[in-house]
């Protein structure tokens, strides 16, 4: 899982990113395009930014129950790049994490 976690997160930030550069050469309002260009659109905004907030709770919450140190830079970084890559590397490292607590675990045999 965090092998196909790592595929994704490298899929957003490439997916998100190609599109970011389109933005910036051509020197777009990112707002003003996510706010005025109809009601679908706005749609699909207020949808990804709560499901963006949930994440990025779901981040912080679950870092600190795993013991995951530095759960709050996914979130940091989530604005600077984007949490369609922020997201899945966070997941891969809870696979890793999840791992590492659930061998800690096991008894010896």
């Amino acid at each position: 899982m965090a092998v196909v976690f790592l595929v994704l997160a490298v899929a957003g930030l490439i997916g998100t990113w190609a599109f970011n550069l389109m933005a910036i050469t051509q020197a777009v309002d990112f707002i003003g395009d996510l706010l005025n260009s109809g009601p679908a659109v706005s749609s699909i905004s207020v949808d990804l930014l709560v499901v963006a907030i949930a994440g990025c709770v779901f981040i912080v919450v679950e870092a600190r129950r795993l013991g995951m140190r530095f759960g709050w830079l996914y979130v940091v970084l989530a604005g600077v790049t984007a949490l369609a890559f922020t997201f899945p590397l966070f997941l891969a490292m809870r696979e890793r994490r999840l791992s590492q607590v659930t061998t800690a675990a096991l008894p010896p045999a």
